[in-house]
């Protein structure tokens, strides 16, 4: 479940919150003017958002390299000389 709040009502109620979050892995969005600009999250999701991002980078970089050894690539001074760039 999300709520959104916004964030006076958050800076008010910051403790409370804080605790809110903590225990219930209830997600709050803070909004100002009707904008959201954040989320408040607990450390397991936090935790599970930095592991996720983590496996994506990993699976970019192999596949990066795979490609890499494919053949498919153009050194640093070839690139500078197809688009004119002098060294």
């Amino acid at each position: 479940m999300t709520t959104t709040m916004s964030t006076q009502d958050a800076k008010e109620k910051f403790t409370e919150l804080l605790n809110h979050v903590s225990h219930t892995k209830e997600r709050v969005i803070l909004a100002r003017r009707g904008k959201e600009l954040a989320a408040l999250v607990s450390l397991e999701d936090l935790h599970f958002l930095e592991s996720t991002q983590d496996k994506n980078d990993l699976n970019e970089a192999i596949d990066t390299l795979k490609e890499s050894k494919g053949g498919n690539t153009v050194t640093l001074e070839n690139l500078k000389e197809e688009i004119g760039i002098q060294s």
